[in-house]
């Protein structure tokens, strides 16, 4: 059987995004959505993964009240105020950084939530439901941060 490759067009871009807060959602859609303009891409999927452990991007609604039952849930699953193994430095010989933080909560809360989503194009526009979001959310912050994006599909002409 003979297989005949096909190029897939794609585009990638990083985007730099600056955190405030221990704890924080970040909304990126609109800033996601220049990037796929920018990028010409018409239908496709576009991928945005965060580039560290302690961040993730999830989709949601962005409802002030909401994000703040969000910062709660987080710090019931592994609260700040636990025991960590990976923030004792008695015993932790691996991947230790200057200036290493305390950051074990982050890790496990990163753990429940990823670290990319991979979202429909339509039109040249994120396919989001009527309430859904693009959010970076910030575990171990403030900081700045590091987000891939990654466009495949029809390019074509941007309406900016």
């Amino acid at each position: 059987m003979e297989m005949l490759a096909l190029e897939t067009p794609v585009r990638s871009t990083t985007l730099a995004v600056t955190t405030y807060r221990h704890t924080e959602f970040v909304d990126l859609t609109e800033r996601v959505e220049s990037v796929i303009a920018d990028t010409g891409l018409r239908h496709g999927i576009v991928n945005i993964q965060s580039l560290h452990t302690t961040a993730a991007i999830v989709v949601n609604e962005h409802e002030p009240l909401l994000l703040t039952d969000f910062v709660a849930f987080l710090d019931r699953v592994a609260s700040r105020a636990g025991t960590y193994k990976h923030d004792d430095d008695s015993i932790r010989t691996v991947n230790l950084g200057v200036d290493e933080r305390p950051n074990g909560h982050a890790h496990c809360q990163a753990l429940v939530l990823g670290t990319s989503v991979c979202l429909n194009v339509v039109g040249g526009r994120l396919n989001l439901g009527t309430w859904q979001r693009l959010f970076l959310v910030e575990l171990d912050g403030a900081r700045r941060r590091e987000i891939s994006i990654v466009a495949i599909g029809s390019f074509g002409r941007s309406r900016r």
